[in-house]
């Protein structure tokens, strides 16, 4: 299944949820923010979301730093 992630097209396997997605990005359930076609995600739902053909998936990265 074609999905696109952060603008750029990406296959994925069926009945992939947005815990699973950011496994295989390797990325920190914790450290991010999930958009799904323009809504928001709470983090609580990513295991619930089951990605379809076609959806649009932005994801953003925390980064902790200052002084």
């Amino acid at each position: 299944m074609r999905i696109q992630v952060n603008g750029e097209p990406r296959q994925v396997c069926e009945e992939i949820n947005v815990t699973d997605l950011l496994r295989d990005l390797q990325l920190n359930v914790e450290r991010v923010a999930v958009e799904v076609n323009l809504e928001i995600l709470d983090r609580r739902d990513f295991d619930a979301k089951t990605l379809q053909e076609g959806d649009r998936i932005e994801i953003l990265s925390f980064i902790g730093g200052g002084t």
